[in-house]
């Protein structure tokens, strides 16, 4: 007997092989070493695909990807989801035009999550790219990435996520000795956000190192 899943299967399928391809390129300019890093899409009100843990993201194809709840339970399969599943749905949760998640662990990002952690904070002033962030018009002024220590407790990292998101408007996080969590509305968006957030941390890393 045929079982019926909650969800759009052929949506799921589609989106699996986009979500695959950006994965692929991401983990060849090698923002994800030795599997690390955790990618999400948003498939419905209900639920997002996720990637299964501990796969290599350079050859990831749509089969190491599920469907999970915004719960962060397996629905229909029995594999395991990231560790950091949780800090996926909580975006999801509260945001609902929040359609991908990508976290990475570039070179640049963790460097300058090290360095920024003490002061808990990175802050871009006056650099023209802070407007590829969606709803940042202009260049003129800050915006700051909270940088959260790290922690395999993912509830206290996430209460701690969560009470930055009530406090100002936030693109991305960066968590020390780890990476960058970015999101936006659909995939294309947040690899811009990814993009930009690892060029500016690039040139504050360069900034720093010409001031020495």
């Amino acid at each position: 007997m045929k079982t019926t899943l909650p969800y759009d299967s052929a949506r799921a399928a589609a989106l699996a092989e986009v979500l695959a391809s950006h994965v692929r390129e991401l983990g060849e300019a090698g923002w994800t070493p030795a599997t690390s890093s955790n990618f999400s899409m948003r498939l419905d009100a209900q639920h997002a695909l996720i990637t299964v843990s501990g796969r290599e993201k350079r050859k990831l194809t749509a089969n190491d990807l599920m469907v999970i709840d915004l719960n962060g339970q397996p629905v229909g399969n029995q594999l395991r989801p990231s560790a950091e599943t949780l800090l996926h749905t909580q975006l999801y949760q509260r945001f609902a035009d929040i359609g991908c998640v990508l976290h990475t662990h570039s070179l640049h990002q963790t460097v300058a999550s090290r360095l920024f952690a003490r002061q808990g904070y990175v802050q871009f002033q006056d650099y023209e790219l802070q407007k590829a962030f969606h709803g940042n018009t202009t260049h003129e002024g800050a915006m700051r990435v909270p940088v959260f220590a790290n922690t395999q407790h993912m509830p206290t990292l996430a209460a701690q996520v969560e009470a930055a998101l009530d406090a100002e408007p936030m693109w991305g996080y960066l968590i020390e000795g780890h990476g960058l969590y970015a999101w936006g509305r659909d995939i294309d968006e947040t690899r811009r956000h990814l993009e930009a957030f690892e060029f500016l941390l690039q040139c504050e890393l360069k900034m720093m190192e010409l001031a020495r």
